[in-house]
């Protein structure tokens, strides 16, 4: 339980900050499941600019 929330609810609680403590702006399955998705992927671009910077991310991307 102590290594879970170390790695696990950090994340999920950074997340739930920034979609105001609230629940999700979409119905469906479908939909809760792409906001989702999106909130993640704007997680994982926001570490990998502080671990990295954004000129190696923008080369690695191959912009």
């Amino acid at each position: 339980m102590r290594a879970r929330r170390s790695t696990v609810e950090h994340p999920f609680g950074t997340l739930k900050a920034w979609m105001g403590h609230t629940h999700f702006q979409m119905r469906t399955l479908k939909h809760v499941s792409t906001e989702m998705s999106l909130h993640v992927l704007a997680y994982n671009l926001k570490r990998v600019i502080n671990i990295m910077g954004v000129r190696p991310l923008l080369q690695a991307m191959g912009a």
